[in-house]
């Protein structure tokens, strides 16, 4: 539309100055119909719902326009308040459907067990107390029940927990969870529309269906310059009894710098953060940011990388601490777990060569063996070896919430390899930073061990810690949080973040490593594996909003001012629409400084 009223005023002028003044008239009076008329229109609708924005000026120059003849005038400003809006919609178009890709994500077949037969079957066919087969690296179907094998199972994505879980018969299984390790027997226990996954989506869905919308800032000021406007209008036509005064009037007050301001400078914004690796889904976000009171962090893989590293090697027998770590090392090599890479990786940054071992073999969701420097060794999990372990001896790392590799050798345990989740080393300084930027509470909300959690907190001088939490808890934490503050970030990466970060003001994905999920429900994704991003998006909020805001000043400024000057009679109304262009034009400046 902004396309058509700028090719209808070019056309126009061409017959303007060649000196076909009805022809000129003509044009601009479609011009002013065919684009003027939706806005018109759009604005009644939003009055007889009773929003009161900053369009009903303009509306109101449009026909008055109309039914004065000054089509040119009428023209111009149907120009700029269509070209408003399109950018306006451009800014404030989101990136994506969240729920579209949460359901992509979500099982959609399942592989039941029936005698010695296995039946590829959809999902949605399972019923409790079939018995259903997942094969490594595949999604868990349905919550149910271990009931054969021995699987490493990644919660992370739903708990939070960042090392995967070995689980064993009788031990719960939860849906969207991915089985890491060996093939594994399962008992359905529950449908897959009552799964735990089912119901992060339909959390997900809620929350933003719950969430109200944001006013334009442009209608926060309209609420005081609109009537102002109508009231001198309506004093020009008083004291004149003349329509075209009352025309000037509108003319060079239609709220072009209300409607251009805040979508120029959020879209000169959006830009800004793209070059820095973040990707801002609309202007509302990077509006709202600004405003921030209260910021919640996940754990795992926020104010963590969310990735096990080594963290302690311990010795029990006769080899050193780095004997012990080049033997495992060494035989881990030739393994395909996620924990052996970590070890593996570390060896390598100490050795930097490791030998491959001899009759190495390993077993499914347990561990390996095999044989380094004449040596045979064996390498597992406690659940393993826990019949030839001491576990007296690793009860407090057990209680950190660490997760153990322990190393046999001739029916005894020759040591230990711990393994934790590291923080992220920017950490302690983004909290400082989050202070100084005016931010009152800085909180932790984590599905993982109060322990653990506390520990990372103390880390990174995170005072206010909520630990254990599930999807559904998470999102409880974030409402209480929104009833204390208006505005209210949340930061996240994982499954079991998705309906926290839809429910928050502001929802923030660690986007390198998360899950799609959680980017698609954040309204922020950071592309950069660097928390810093998180203070770096508030700052642009925060001078954006500031821009904008002198912009609104600057333009409504002038407007009063003109709007002084039409009522003496001087400022006619194709003069007031030109002088309306150079306010645009000063506020369009303005705000390009918020790239």
């Amino acid at each position: 539309m902004p396309i058509f009223a700028l090719f209808g005023i070019a056309v126009g002028g061409g017959f303007w100055l060649s000196k076909h003044l009805k022809e000129a008239n003509g044009v601009w009076l479609v011009t002013l119909v065919v684009a003027g008329g939706p806005i018109v229109w759009q604005t009644v609708r939003g009055m007889l719902k009773g929003q009161f924005a900053a369009d009903i000026v303009a509306m109101l120059a449009i026909i008055t326009a109309g039914l004065t003849g000054e089509f040119f005038a009428g023209a111009v400003v149907v120009l700029m308040q269509s070209g408003g809006e399109a950018i306006e919609a451009y800014g404030l178009r989101r990136a994506s459907s969240s729920l579209t890709e949460l359901l992509k994500r979500a099982p959609s077949i399942a592989r039941r067990k029936r005698g010695e037969l296995i039946e590829e079957i959809d999902v949605q066919e399972v019923m409790p107390g079939d018995l259903l087969i997942v094969r490594t690296g595949e999604l868990i179907p349905v919550d149910g029940t271990m009931t054969q094998g021995v699987g490493e199972i990644d919660e992370s994505a739903l708990t939070g927990e960042p090392l995967s879980q070995m689980k064993g018969v009788g031990d719960p299984l939860f849906s969207g969870t991915i089985n890491h390790d060996g093939a594994i027997e399962m008992r359905a226990d529950r449908i897959s529309q009552e799964s735990h996954y089912a119901r992060i989506v339909q959390m997900v869905k809620r929350a933003q269906e719950e969430k109200a919308p944001i006013q334009r800032l442009a209608d926060r000021y309209a609420v005081y310059f609109t009537p102002f406007t109508l009231l001198v209008a309506g004093i020009g036509f008083f004291l004149t009894q003349d329509v075209t005064i009352a025309l000037s009037v509108l003319v060079v007050a239609t709220p072009c710098p209300l409607i251009l301001a805040t979508p120029l400078a959020v879209i000169c914004a959006i830009n800004r953060a793209a070059e820095a690796s973040i990707i801002v889904k609309g202007g509302a976000p990077i509006e709202q940011v600004a405003s921030i009171q209260a910021a919640l962090f996940d754990k795992t893989g926020t104010i963590t990388f969310g990735t096990p590293v080594v963290e302690k090697i311990i010795s029990l027998g006769t080899l050193s601490e780095k004997e012990l770590l080049f033997r495992v090392g060494a035989i881990e090599q030739l393994s395909s777990h996620s924990l052996a890479k970590a070890i593996v990786d570390y060896a390598l940054k100490e050795f930097h060569h490791l030998p491959l071992p001899t009759r190495f073999q390993e077993v499914a969701g347990s561990g390996v063996e095999g044989e380094i420097a004449g040596e045979f060794y064996r390498i597992g999990s406690e659940k393993w070896l826990q019949e030839k372990v001491d576990l007296t001896q690793v009860a407090s790392y057990r209680k950190a919430g660490k997760r153990l590799i322990f190393m046999m050798s001739d029916h005894k345990c020759v040591g230990f390899i711990v393994l934790s989740d590291e923080i992220r080393p920017e950490a302690k300084t983004i909290v400082k930073k989050l202070k100084e930027l005016g931010i009152q509470t800085i909180a932790m909300l984590t599905g993982d061990d109060r322990i653990s959690a506390l520990e990372v907190a103390k880390e990174a001088g995170i005072e206010c810690v909520e630990a254990g939490l599930s999807p559904e808890g998470k999102v409880l934490r974030v409402k209480e949080y929104r009833t204390r503050y208006p505005y209210v970030l949340m930061v996240g990466d994982g499954i079991n973040d998705a309906p926290a970060l839809a429910t928050a003001t502001v929802g923030v994905a660690m986007g390198a490593h998360g899950t799609a999920i959680s980017a698609e429900s954040a309204d922020i994704v950071l592309l950069a594996d660097d928390l810093s991003k998180v203070t770096e998006t508030i700052a642009i909020g925060k001078k954006m909003l500031k821009i904008a805001k002198q912009s609104i000043g600057i333009g409504m400024g002038l407007s009063c001012l003109l709007m002084l000057i039409a009522l003496t009679g001087d400022i006619p109304p194709p003069l007031g629409a030109m002088l309306q262009e150079i306010i645009d034009v000063a506020v369009i400046l303005n705000a390009l400084r918020a790239r």
